[in-house]
């Protein structure tokens, strides 16, 4: 069961960067240690690689990229699928090669190599995945109709409480915030949960709870983390509740040692800031040269802690609301929507406020974490 689940989870890897670049080193310093037992891409072919050897390793990558926020694995990753045509790729790569693009932004592709799986294939555990990892991707985005869809097709191959948290999160965000909440509770309170499954209820349970500004949020997320303490986007989450509820200390506590995984950092920065603590400068400025650097790569993938950082960091509200502006074309989920009513706000751009709220009223989307229930 761990096996057809852990690697799923990936899709909602947190955002990290590489330490910068230094130009001021010896001619025989170690500038940096590579992963062992990486293949090489630019020497592969597809005959040299079988293609369940392929699709192990570009899933290990994935783990790999979801338990660090290093999102170099990510960029092995993607060289891997450099050596097989896409005529030959099969379903298990066709959904790894999904969830790498969901983790790359490249939602479209995503979309479209999910669908392909679950339009062609006959291997159950393989759509099944695809129903999963589609569902969240419509879910990420916004688009809940079809997420549902996806979470009711879910539920026809693997019935069971993974079905349901899909389903109860699409009604969370949809009006039924309550009754999604309750419903899911009970089941979990029947008990029989496997890793995999517990960490699913009590992560969708957490989500829907801060939803709710229910203080019960914290329990659920720590739940997560006992079962695995490298979910880095729970513990994101988590971090961010409680600096809702002004826990400087326990962010800091759940940041340490995260300065790496960017949404962490930038966390840890904010807690720091508000609470006066020694290396705020020190973390602001390793920030800001992450940041630069991403911008002149072209790689600034999550513009989410890029706008938060603009925002509750250096404070330029402009400047965080037009990566806010950016970011919620693709990404909508509650914090994505907290952070551009929060920088509409800041800056009086009273029309993009209008226009988020009148997308939440559509949807009859209401969190207590948004702006305006403060």
């Amino acid at each position: 069961m761990i096996g057809l689940w852990a690697w799923l989870l990936v899709t909602n890897v947190a955002e990290a960067a590489p330490s910068p670049i230094k130009t001021d080193f010896r001619a025989d310093d170690v500038l940096t240690t590579l992963p062992l037992n990486l293949p090489d891409a630019t020497s592969l072919s597809q005959t040299e690689i079988p293609t369940a050897a392929l699709a192990d390793r570009i899933q290990s990558l994935i783990e790999n990229a979801r338990a660090t926020g290093d999102p170099r694995f990510l960029g092995y990753a993607d060289r891997l699928f450099d050596t097989v045509p896409d005529k030959n790729l099969g379903d298990r790569l066709l959904v790894l090669r999904a969830t790498l693009a969901q983790s790359l932004h490249r939602f479209d592709a995503a979309r479209a190599d999910l669908n392909t799986v679950l339009a062609r294939s006959n291997d159950r555990n393989q759509r099944i995945q695809a129903a999963l990892t589609l569902a969240n991707l419509e879910l990420v985005q916004g688009q809940y109709s079809e997420s549902r869809e996806q979470c009711q097709q879910l539920m026809r191959l693997y019935p069971g409480v993974i079905a349901e948290s899909c389903l109860a999160l699409v009604d969370a965000r949809t009006g039924n915030a309550d009754d999604a909440y309750r419903r899911l509770s009970a089941l979990t309170a029947r008990g029989n949960l496997n890793a995999i499954e517990q960490s699913w209820a009590q992560g969708t349970l957490g989500d829907i709870a801060a939803q709710l500004g229910m203080a019960s949020a914290t329990e659920h997320w720590q739940e997560v983390l006992k079962i695995n303490p490298d979910d880095l986007y729970i513990r994101a989450q988590l971090a961010d509740w409680r600096l809702e509820q002004n826990d400087h200390a326990a962010v800091l506590t759940l940041t340490e040692g995260y300065e790496q995984v960017d949404a962490l950092a930038v966390l840890r920065a904010i807690a720091m800031k508000h609470s006066d603590q020694e290396g705020f400068e020190t973390l602001a400025a390793t920030l800001k040269e992450r940041f630069d650097e991403a911008q002149w790569r072209g790689t600034l993938l999550h513009k989410r802690a890029f706008a938060r950082f603009q925002l509750d960091v250096v404070q330029r509200p402009d400047v965080a609301l037009d990566y806010a502006v950016e970011n919620w074309v693709s990404q909508r989920e509650p914090l994505d929507t907290r952070l551009l009513l929060r920088a509409a706000r800041a800056n009086g751009a009273d029309s993009e406020t209008r226009r988020i709220s009148e997308w939440l009223s559509r949807n009859a989307q209401h969190d207590a974490r948004y702006p305006e229930n403060h």
